[in-house]
């Protein structure tokens, strides 16, 4: 069973160096490995932390991350993440459980059709500063509360708002990603939700994978990045939308249901 999730871990980390969404992967290993939905949630933290480091390290050491405008983002981010993992008890996550699947699809499409999604930089639609507190507050909280799409909404975001490039756009996610996992980790860690053995485990499998998906990364371009993350996004949809406790799904056999019944 180690092995296996090792094997998932090194496969999830290339992935989310990329694209993210390696929790995709892991998250359902762990529950067929016999842990509880939250000590799933709160052990694929581990990993992920580990695998979006590793991604950090690589590009940060290419010169991809911007680190005097980057190191504000990433406070903010850490901080979001940690008020997100605050919150998770609070906050009705049937109305992120609908809506999530809905943003996912759309950032497919986008990335699939739009003609701004390119390795160069383009104009920013606002400042550093407009971004800071918007973005990193936004997706931070949602990544501490929930996670699933959060590299991809952070993709979204340093494309269309700051123009950034696809690869450095990708460099910066992976920053931001770290942060919120680790925001968020570090609270689950202090409820005893974190099963370490088999994270610690995991979490070096995936920086392994996360390393060579960083490179791969740099050296293709957008020819890799776009159509991963394409498909990343509408797996993750698909996923959510499939999962028999998410509302659409609940809703539609409500419906047809109903409409059965009026039939005959």
């Amino acid at each position: 069973m180690i092995a296996a999730l090792a094997a998932i871990s090194f496969f999830a980390g290339f992935v989310d160096s990329i694209a993210g969404g390696g929790g995709l992967l892991t998250v359902p290993a762990l529950l067929l490995a016999g842990l509880s939905p939250a000590g799933a949630i709160a052990t694929n933290k581990v990993q992920g932390a580990f695998a979006a480091a590793s991604a950090t390290y690589t590009f940060g050491r290419r010169g991809m991350i911007e680190w005097r405008k980057a190191w504000a983002f990433t406070v903010v981010a850490f901080i979001s993440g940690v008020a997100g993992a605050l919150c998770v008890r609070f906050l009705p996550r049937s109305v992120l459980e609908m809506l999530i699947p809905v943003l996912l699809i759309a950032i497919a499409f986008y990335f699939a059709l739009s003609r701004k999604v390119k390795d160069e930089d383009a104009h920013a639609r606002m400042t550093a500063l407009a971004f800071g507190f918007t973005a990193p507050v936004a997706v931070g909280f949602y990544d501490g509360i929930f996670g699933p799409g959060a590299g991809s909404f952070y993709m979204l975001a340093f494309v269309t708002l700051l123009g950034y490039g696809v690869v450095r756009a990708t460099a910066h996610t992976k920053l931001l990603n770290l942060a919120s996992n680790l925001g968020s980790l570090l609270l689950y860690a202090a409820t005893g939700a974190v099963v370490w053995p088999l994270g610690l485990v995991m979490a070096a499998a995936s920086f392994l994978g996360a390393q060579v998906g960083a490179r791969l990364a740099m050296r293709l371009g957008s020819r890799l990045i776009r159509p991963l993350l394409v498909l990343v996004s509408a797996a993750m949809a698909l996923r959510l939308l499939f999962d028999p406790a998410n509302p659409w799904r609940q809703m539609l056999s409500e419906e047809a249901s109903r409409t059965l019944s009026a039939l005959f």
